[in-house]
């Protein structure tokens, strides 16, 4: 099971890397590329049907500005699409998150926060696993970890107010 990863351009890199760490660390192969809705519209569908033939099961698509990627990519596949607006200037990702939201009718697309990289692939990876306990299994021990991270750092905090 593989998710493809399509940015509206290169400087998206720096917020959607943490998608690409993410689903790295739960052993779940990807495509990724960048190509533009309104400047590239065919690589944009050369991709989605290319992800699908090599077995793309869900497709995260991020943009900014008039960010219309998601919605593009959902316009080709029958398979999830999550959108990740990216913050940009002048509006600081409230268009693009606008953009990304506000699909109509019939052709959804689930939307992250703005620059939710993150959840956008730890989401990709939930959908994954309803077909598979493997994957499950590593989101069960993804949440118990972050819950022992979170009770370290109450701990920690006890100690730092009790010293002081």
């Amino acid at each position: 099971m593989k998710v493809a990863i399509i940015m509206g351009s290169d400087s998206d890199w720096s917020v959607m890397k943490s998608a690409v760490d993410t689903l790295r660390s739960f052993d779940i192969p990807f495509d990724i590329t960048v190509a533009s809705a309104h400047r590239t519209p065919n690589k944009v569908r050369e991709f989605v049907q290319t992800s699908l033939e090599n077995g793309a099961k869900v497709f995260i698509a991020a943009a900014g500005c008039a960010a219309h990627l998601a919605g593009v990519v959902a316009s080709y596949t029958t398979m999830p699409v999550i959108g990740v607006p990216i913050s940009s200037e002048p509006f600081k990702g409230f268009d693009s998150l606008f953009s990304t939201v506000q699909m109509p009718p019939g052709v959804p697309v689930a939307t992250m926060a703005v620059n939710g990289a993150k959840n956008a692939a730890l989401f990709a990876v939930q959908i994954l696993a309803v077909a598979n306990e493997d994957i499950q299994k590593k989101l069960v021990d993804y949440r118990a970890k972050m819950e022992a991270e979170v009770e370290k750092k109450a701990e920690n905090l006890k100690k730092v107010v009790s010293e002081n």
